[in-house]
């Protein structure tokens, strides 16, 4: 049985003030109703990492929003922050290959994958973000376009243990658009087959595939009730502790 898992990516929100308090509010909730029945994640800004996983954070792990695709050993990359970097701030997880990353910054499936394999290879948990746009969806090319962006960016090395897929669509993140209950199905689906056909049976049931996408505390019951729905990756409704918490908590 996949064991969901709660994530909130903040994107490049909050201060130090703020984002502090946004997280011990989340930790509390989690503290207050341990041993939880799913997995939570929170993703704060690069600039907070450190401090937020100095907090008492029982029951949730924390997570950075990406890793540099290179690493020490191959040279000293000015901005970048390598994901053995990340592991000394005290993340277990890692986002890679998030949407605005592929859209803004021109991340190809070969960066990702790349990031992915570095970031397995620290210790990190990857979460790996697929996803179409909306004309790849509306010109009936959005199974074909996350089949492939999964053939390209997840690592044949990947276990259900160390690597997590989240779909969002690109259409639905910030918009208040979410796909049919139907096409969130067959998409997870979709995925699920094609993980199979990459890593074999046994990871490709075992490994967790989130839905991202505007989801928030009034439609995340039911999303999260779709078959092959692992947990949620959330974004706008992570930055109000009461929202996240909401969602989260349809699954107690």
């Amino acid at each position: 049985m996949r064991r969901k898992l709660i994530a909130g990516n903040w994107k490049m929100n909050c201060m130090k003030e703020n984002g502090l308090a946004l997280a011990s509010a989340v930790f509390q909730k989690c503290q207050q109703n341990a041993p939880l029945p799913f997995d939570v994640l929170v993703c704060p800004p690069m600039s907070l990492l450190a401090k937020v996983a100095e907090l008492p954070h029982t029951g949730a792990a924390i997570g950075a929003q990406d890793v540099a695709e290179t690493t020490k050993a191959e040279g000293a990359f000015t901005g970048d922050i390598s994901a053995d970097m990340v592991v000394d701030l005290g993340a277990t997880y890692t986002l890679v290959g998030h949407s605005e990353r592929r859209t803004m910054h021109h991340e190809t499936d070969a960066v990702v994958r790349q990031k992915a394999e570095n970031a397995m290879k620290a210790g990190l948990t990857t979460v790996i973000c697929i996803g179409e746009t909306l004309e790849e969806r509306e010109t009936g090319r959005a199974l074909d376009v996350v089949a492939a962006q999964i053939r390209g960016s997840v690592p044949t090395s990947a276990t259900a243990d160390k690597c997590v897929i989240a779909y969002e669509p690109v259409w639905a993140i910030g918009t208040g658009k979410v796909p049919t209950n139907h096409d969130v199905a067959e998409m997870h689906a979709k995925i699920r087959e094609e993980l199979t056909h990459l890593l074999g049976a046994e990871v490709a049931n075992e490994m967790r595939v989130l839905y991202g996408g505007s989801v928030k505390p009034s439609n995340a019951k039911e999303l999260l009730s779709i078959n092959h729905v692992d947990g949620a990756l959330i974004g706008g409704a992570s930055l109000k502790a009461e929202d996240f918490w909401a969602i989260a908590e349809t699954q107690m």
